[in-house]
């Protein structure tokens, strides 16, 4: 939740940007019950599939399992694009193995590397 905190869309004409994203993708491990609350709270759409035995255990509950959350399949498929840029920005060796000790240094390293990979396509 710390990094959705951080999160600033920027707008196209004047003001300071929104803070509240349309819509989050993230994968199992994100499939927790605060996330979806805090995501629900904010009244921000998710693309979140459930774990398996998360639905097992909701399904041998019957009816008091609640009904299943909503997952828009098309949504979590253009999840490939984010992840397919993470796994660039981690080719390079001091992003991976996190040498920095600072967030802000690690954030500066990480904002190198995405320019040299942005400079080099």
């Amino acid at each position: 939740m710390k990094v959705l905190d951080k999160i600033r869309v920027p707008k196209l004409g004047l003001g300071r940007p929104r803070k509240k994203p349309d819509s989050v993708a993230a994968d199992k491990a994100c499939s927790n019950g605060p996330i979806r609350k805090y995501l629900r709270g904010r009244g921000i759409r998710h693309a979140i599939p459930e774990k398996t035995d998360t639905q097992a255990a909701r399904l041998h509950k019957g009816s008091r399992g609640g009904r299943p959350p909503g997952f828009d399949e098309e949504r979590y498929k253009k999840r490939n694009t984010i992840e397919r840029a993470i796994n660039r920005l981690k080719q390079h060796r001091a992003v991976t193995t996190r040498f920095d000790k600072r967030g802000y240094v690690y954030l500066g390293t990480a904002t190198a590397a995405a320019l040299t990979i942005w400079l080099r396509t």
